[in-house]
């Protein structure tokens, strides 16, 4: 059987207790090469230890048990770097909000938070290349970059900065209309999903967000603050305008998207 280590001598080695060792080897994760059938003491062999040590680091980015098996058990290294590829994309993701949602609440719980800037526009109708769909929230930002690649190979001299036109199903039921657009002064030929038309006029109440998309959820409550105090009512999709975003600089502090929501004074009200 060769040279086998004790389970202390084990942790000692690959900087693992012993009760992670015990809780291992319950699970099914990792056998000791050896069980002394009197005793019930464990032992393990040198070749353990990078495995003990993978065991540990997958499970560190909670990976669950059956993927860390799975993962154990594949001997082809392509499909085993795909599964952990696979779950690290996943953690990022989760990671991603996780830094929205900590930025958000910094903003929120701020001592004194400043007032928003909003103003009432009168926007009269606008001539655009648009793509069109219907959209899961949680794929919005890869379908609008997708949209975004064939507007600008069909259109190569916008009129404008690009923008979005959000239905507010997508908010409130998890799905919606997405119009993703730039302005245009006359109609382009129609490429792929590409086709021209045109966001009517309207009076919307507009602020502009600074800086990055995380915390663009806080500066929606407060417009919608705003045009609750000011006895308004939304009356359609929201427009995003993208004055200066990621396809500009990659300085987030630089970004500035105009928020625009369709609104109309409540009847009765002052």
């Amino acid at each position: 059987m060769g040279h086998v280590l004790t389970i202390g001598e084990f942790a000692q080695m690959t900087h693992l207790s012993v009760r992670t060792l015990r809780r291992y080897h319950e699970a099914g994760l990792l056998e000791p090469a050896h069980v002394d059938p009197s005793s019930g003491y464990r032992y393990y062999g040198a070749a353990q230890i990078p495995t003990a040590q993978v065991i540990f680091k997958l499970r560190e980015l909670d990976v669950p048990l059956a993927d860390v098996r799975q993962i154990l058990i594949t001997q082809d290294p392509v499909v085993r770097a795909a599964l952990v590829a696979e779950h690290l994309e996943r953690l990022e993701d989760r990671m991603a909000r996780t830094r929205a949602a900590v930025a958000s609440l910094q903003r929120l719980l701020r001592p004194e938070p400043a007032g928003l800037a909003v103003e009432l526009r009168q926007v009269p109708a606008q001539l655009v290349a648009g793509v069109e769909d219907t959209v899961a929230h949680p794929d919005v930002l890869g379908w609008y970059a997708g949209a975004m690649a064939e507007l600008d190979a069909a259109v190569r001299e916008p009129a404008g900065p690009a923008g979005g036109l959000y239905d507010n199903a997508l908010f409130s039921e998890g799905r919606g209309h997405v119009l993703a657009h730039v302005p245009i002064t006359a109609p382009v030929p129609g490429v792929g999903r590409v086709r021209s038309t045109e966001l009517p006029g309207a009076e919307l109440a507009v602020a502009v967000h600074t800086g990055t998309h995380d915390t663009i959820d806080v500066t929606y409550g407060e417009l919608g603050r705003w045009v609750a105090d000011h006895t308004l009512a939304v009356a359609g999709p929201v427009r995003e305008t993208y004055l200066v975003g990621p396809r500009d600089t990659p300085v987030a502090a630089r970004w500035r998207t105009e928020i625009g929501w369709p609104v109309f004074r409540v009847a009765g009200a002052a």
